[in-house]
């Protein structure tokens, strides 16, 4: 059975609805895909196609982003995470595959540490166990509170996502992107950042037992290669592969990208 294009929601358990759909076969291995601050889960819509050909691809918006509603007030990794698990629990899915960037990496991270029997192969893209200083969040929270709208902010973020020629040329690629980050609720960014503001797995991160794949961008200013290769480090037998891109490496280098996912997972798919 084939299913596309179809959004979907649940409701967890403190009533948020979150949005999600899936893509390709359903007798395929399932790879959850988890997004990044300021974006919807159409942050993927250049890799699904190509992953959906191997997986059932299952993708979210996190809570603050997209379709899924955005709620006022702290949001916390643990929350976060959650969200994914009674995601799972509501369509039946007791193990996936998970590929999360930027903050779906380190809801990913969380994952892999809390519920590890939920997850059977792991993929970190441009992501941290741990980024601060504190003091940058709680500057660009209270900024982003003042501003009359989300404007500046938006542009701030495509400058972190993009090399300079692309937003230069106004590369067809990024405008999606410019779109999803102007009807981000400010509570879906706020409430994004206060998780990464408080989250720290540099140490427990050493538990994860899964396969990994972490790969990191040289010139990523946002999750710094520095940060790929400490995550490779700490969790044992991980891989590291390095593109040259800023952030959103999927995007950015999409054939890549890809390549090195599918060779990664391609090794359990199953005969």
């Amino acid at each position: 059975m084939e299913s596309h294009n179809t959004l979907s929601f649940i409701t967890t358990g403190d009533g948020v609805r979150l949005a999600y759909r899936f893509d390709g076969s359903t007798d395929k291995p399932v790879l959850l895909l988890s997004n990044s601050i300021g974006t919807d889960l159409h942050m993927w819509d250049v890799t699904v196609p190509q992953l959906a050909q191997h997986f059932y691809v299952l993708r979210y918006a996190a809570r603050g982003h997209g379709a899924s509603d955005a709620p006022t007030g702290l949001y916390s990794l643990d929350r976060l995470g959650r969200d994914v698990v009674e995601l799972l629990d509501a369509l039946g899915l007791q193990r996936v595959h998970m590929l999360g960037l930027s903050l779906g990496g380190i809801v990913a991270q969380w994952l892999a540490i809390h519920v590890p029997e939920r997850i059977d192969r792991l993929v970190l893209s441009n992501t941290a166990a741990h980024i601060g200083p504190t003091q940058y969040f709680d500057n660009a929270i209270a900024e982003l509170q003042r501003a009359p709208d989300i404007q500046e902010t938006a542009e701030t973020f495509l400058r972190n996502w993009f090399p300079a020629h692309m937003l230069e040329a106004n590369d067809p690629a990024v405008e999606p992107f410019r779109r999803a980050l102007l009807a981000t609720p400010r509570e879906g960014i706020i409430g994004g950042w206060t998780a990464v503001r408080d989250s720290d797995l540099r140490r427990t991160i050493a538990l994860i037992p899964h396969p990994t794949l972490v790969i990191a961008g040289r010139h990523d200013t946002v999750t710094s290669a520095r940060h790929g290769e400490e995550i490779a480090a700490a969790i044992p037998g991980a891989q590291l592969r390095m593109l040259d891109t800023v952030h959103l490496a999927n995007v950015e280098a999409p054939d890549a990208f890809i390549e090195l996912v599918l060779d990664f997972l391609a090794v359990h798919e199953p005969a």
